[in-house]
């Protein structure tokens, strides 16, 4: 099938694209938060390197968070935009998924702790026990919001297990993480999750035969507020006003 798949969870933007010739390219802007401004023209671009029209796609991924709210909701309106003009489906998938499986197909095994940083003192976090690729991962506990030493906290009770920690939260709170017996945080590598991984777990969903989901109903997996709206409702609480209403 002609997919593409979009990634803006972190401050990275991500376009892949694969063709049913087997044609894969793909964009990565990493370092900076230009969602509005680079992710359209990446896509343009690559479906013009690879000789694809917008109607030849057949199918759209898009990672749905956990992440930083603008860039979830660029990349996701966008995803929707697009399957809703051309009549696909989205295969959605997690930020948090998608960093686990970019460690597996690197050899890591064991506990994966994949980790976005969540801003604001916080992370979010999934921790999965996996035996290597192509099989099942055992999730110890799903996508959820953390204080960095709540996190370690919880890390002590696995006993010194062997845990390798990623993303852009481990690196961030690498010092805290580690502190943990049996926790090694990579920060070398996989800051983000990389949308080339996201393009191979969205082709090997829809290989499996599962349907994708109705751009209606694919919302962002934001685990908390917005960043303006907990502001806004902290001005009001030093002020004695009122918080503005949802």
């Amino acid at each position: 099938m002609n997919i593409v798949a979009i990634e803006t969870a972190t401050e990275t933007v991500g376009v892949a694209v694969r063709t049913t010739s087997g044609i894969e390219a793909e964009f990565t802007l990493a370092g900076r938060r230009h969602h509005v401004e680079s992710l359209i023209p990446a896509l343009d671009h690559l479906l013009g390197q690879v000789g694809l029209a917008a109607g030849e796609v057949e199918a759209l991924a898009v990672d749905v968070g956990p992440g930083l709210f603008t860039g979830l909701r660029v990349g996701v309106a966008t995803a929707k935009g697009l399957a809703q003009g051309l009549g696909l489906g989205i295969v959605e998938l997690t930020s948090l998924a998608v960093l686990r499986r970019a460690a597996i197909d690197v050899g890591v095994v064991g506990h994966v702790l994949s980790v976005v940083d969540a801003r604001r003192g916080e992370v979010f976090a999934a921790l999965g026990d996996v035996a290597g690729v192509g099989t099942k991962t055992t999730e110890v506990f799903g996508p959820s919001l953390w204080h960095p030493e709540a996190l370690a906290e919880r890390l002590t009770h696995l006993d010194g297990a062997s845990v390798v920690a990623l993303g852009d939260g481990a690196q961030r709170y690498a010092e805290v993480l580690g502190a943990v017996s049996g926790v090694r945080c990579v920060t070398e590598a996989l800051a983000a999750p990389p949308v080339a991984t996201l393009l191979a777990l969205a082709a090997e969903s829809l290989a499996a035969g599962h349907a994708p989901s109705a751009a209606g109903d694919v919302v962002p997996l934001y685990l908390r507020e917005a960043d303006a709206k907990a502001n806004f409702t902290q001005i009001d609480r030093r002020s004695g006003s009122p918080a503005a209403p949802a």
